[in-house]
């Protein structure tokens, strides 16, 4: 029987050495028999999304002006995402096709155009900008799970958009009775 992970959290152990997933927290959206697929959402990266929005040619709201945009994982880097809350929709927007609806409260998109509604004031109040994105193919996360780099989580463990980046990870451990600097499990040598 194949065990669901999505959706959900995958905390990284405090044993895991990656540094593409050191101390990370990843929203896992998608996974199945081809693979999963998530976003890590507790690593703040040097982009600043006035830069992203400048570019673009798009206004730059003024609770925008200091966001920095996040590293959402390492798989293309230069590809945009925004992690959000639905319910908070400041005015009408249409469901996008390549909108993943994780539950009610998250979802995750690369479209262009509710990277617009936001900078003009109609997307979601609640939302998270990020770079790149986890990717997993077949069987691969199952092995990962297997030599303990990974603690799944429910989703229901964290609000992203309410604890600070930095705090979320042992947030998420402390959640399910774990605290990482206790954590004594080593990962195996490969």
């Amino acid at each position: 029987m194949e065990t669901r992970l999505a959706p959900g959290f995958l905390a990284a152990t405090p044993p895991l050495r990656d540094s593409n997933f050191q101390r990370a927290l990843v929203l896992l959206v998608e996974h199945g028999a081809e693979g999963a697929l998530g976003f890590i959402v507790n690593l703040p990266g040097e982009t600043a999304l006035a830069s992203v929005l400048e570019e673009l040619e798009l206004p730059i709201p003024p609770a925008l002006a200091e966001r920095i945009a996040f590293v959402g994982g390492p798989v293309s880097p230069d590809t945009g995402w925004i992690v959000y809350d639905p319910t908070t929709m400041r005015g009408e927007a249409e469901e996008e096709a390549s909108t993943i609806a994780v539950n009610e409260h998250l979802a995750v998109s690369a479209s262009r155009d509710l990277l617009e509604a936001i900078a003009h004031g109609r997307g979601p109040e609640r939302a998270l900008f990020l770079f790149g994105y986890a990717g997993w193919g077949p069987g691969q996360l199952e092995g990962e799970l297997e030599q303990g780099a990974w603690i799944p989580l429910p989703l229901d463990t964290l609000d992203v958009f309410a604890v600070a980046p930095d705090a979320q990870w042992a947030k998420a451990l402390g959640s399910i009775g774990i605290d990482p600097a206790r954590y004594m499990a080593a990962l195996p040598k490969a």
